[in-house]
């Protein structure tokens, strides 16, 4: 999502708010107006190495009396601006009254220069407690800075169970369970009814498991291949004919059939297989295989058949200025729960389903952000404390999903950030499936870590923008000079 930055070091306290009805627009964990993964700091930290200081922490600390002082670091995500530090600062008041052993104390500081100050901070010993909301991308900033909350989940007796077992996995790395399940944005189609009425095609399979009819009637695998298939007769130029016909025109369409909305390559991959750039060492680079595919298939389908807008058209006016899907000219996009920010222009024909299969088997993607522990804490299970209430607490935690505009991980929340989401869209009919979609998550992550993190997630970004604005490349060669890049960023961190 995108993260706005405003300045403030708050130790405030003030009145609770009741809970306000789920209804905001999203951005990441949802991006507002740019690609979805998490704007990235320049540089990242080494896996087992704190962060270097660049000058000494402030040092404000109010009276606690016998209190254990917690403090909740803000910023490397969504949660600095202004009504959102409003409902942060009411938990935290919430909370103090609650009990009388801890205070909780929160620090929220502007996006662009969260890295920095935290770096600083855990470089001299003085890192917060508490961290979040934060997405995967943010949190490989401090690889290897996450306290494994296994031991306090055995002592305390918390109930994991409460969650979606998935989505549990999905915080399950090398160095522990890293994280809980908090604010998730799972993926889906997102389609145009009207466009595939004008095209005589039956609309996607609304729920997993479910074949598509094709026009002949035969019912077939909602896969990969499939959507090319119609996604050709979808894209449509100005006199009408398909991409499937001799007679179209490449140069002059008005309608496509296919986009992936707002994802770096890394999660175009993903939605083809989970996998990792970097081998089970920790050193070696790779490109996945399935991510191979991936790549291929997108880049034949903008230069060869003709169903996916290149970047050069994404990027005008006539096609959303960058967002392609909402200019309603797109026939299908992939794309998360965090899009319904940005789809105002789109019309009232949209709808959502399922994710087609690759190789018999569908790989979804769920964008996630959550809270967590530094692993420098003096106070772990003070911290585990507070870090409960806000991911479960029945007033608190839905209190702060509404600022985020993040759908809730726990499922007796759901249907209240869905309600709201229908009054905002009230001809969507298939919300469900968005809820299906949390079974599917990337594991590991298309966000996760790799050594020297920043610059590699930029090569490959770099290597998502040459596919999609260049026609006539040797895909394969220039996957395997990916490769080689990836290798020397690697090597940087050694």
């Amino acid at each position: 999502m995108k993260k706005r930055s405003v300045i403030v070091l708050a130790l405030l306290l003030v009145a609770v708010l009741v809970l306000a009805a789920c209804g905001g627009k999203t951005t990441e964990a949802p991006k507002a107006t740019e690609a979805p993964a998490e704007a990235q700091p320049t540089e990242a930290p080494k896996a087992t190495e704190a962060p270097a200081a660049t000058e000494a922490p402030p040092e404000e600390k109010p009276e606690a009396g016998d209190r254990v002082q917690i403090r909740w670091f803000v910023g490397l995500g969504t949660g600095t601006d202004p009504e959102q530090q409003e409902v942060q600062q009411q938990v935290v008041e919430a909370f103090n009254k609650s009990q009388d052993k801890i205070e909780l104390i929160l620090e929220v500081v502007p996006y662009d220069s969260s890295r920095d100050t935290l770096s600083t901070q855990i470089a001299s010993g003085n890192g917060p407690d508490i961290i979040g909301p934060v997405g995967i991308g943010g949190s490989n900033a401090f690889y290897g800075q996450w306290l494994d909350l296994a031991p306090l989940i055995e002592k305390s007796g918390f109930d994991t169970t409460i969650f979606n077992d998935e989505l549990v996995k999905f915080y399950q790395t090398e160095e522990g369970q890293v994280g809980l399940p908090f604010a998730v944005f799972p993926a889906a189609v997102f389609y145009q009814k009207e466009m595939f009425d004008e095209a005589g095609l039956n609309y996607p399979p609304q729920n997993y498991g479910d074949k598509y009819v094709m026009p002949d009637g035969s019912e077939v695998e909602w896969n990969w291949d499939v959507i090319r298939e119609i996604g050709q007769i979808l894209t449509v130029d100005a006199n009408g004919n398909d991409a499937a016909s001799d007679e179209f025109d490449a140069e002059n369409v008005v309608q496509y059939g296919y986009y992936p909305q707002w994802q770096h390559p890394n999660h175009m991959g993903a939605f083809f297989g989970a996998g990792s750039l970097v081998a089970d060492d920790g050193k070696t680079a790779q490109i996945p295989e399935p991510w191979k595919a991936a790549w291929h298939w997108i880049y034949n389908g903008i230069w060869t058949d003709k169903f996916i807008p290149s970047d050069p058209v994404v990027s005008s006016p006539e096609f959303g200025a960058g967002n392609a899907f909402n200019s309603g000219k797109v026939a299908m996009a992939i794309t998360h729960m965090w899009y319904t920010c940005c789809i105002t222009d789109a019309g009232e024909s949209w709808d959502l389903a399922a994710l087609p299969a690759y190789e018999g088997e569908v790989h979804g993607r769920v964008d996630a952000d959550t809270f967590r522990i530094w692993k420098g804490t003096q106070h772990p299970e003070e911290a585990f404390e507070v870090l409960t209430y806000l991911l479960t607490n029945e007033v608190a935690a839905p209190k702060l999903l509404t600022a985020y505009g993040a759908m809730p991980a726990l499922p007796q929340w759901q249907d209240a950030f869905f309600q709201a989401k229908s009054e905002q869209y009230p001809w969507v009919e298939n919300w469900d499936v968005m809820k299906a979609g949390l079974a599917y998550p990337d594991n590991p992550s298309a966000e996760g870590y790799t050594p020297n993190w920043n610059e590699a997630w930029d090569r490959v970004d770099a290597f998502g923008s040459l596919m999609q604005n260049e026609s006539g490349l040797d895909l394969d060669a220039e996957i395997e000079k990916l490769r080689e890049d990836l290798q020397v960023i690697f090597d940087k961190a050694q």
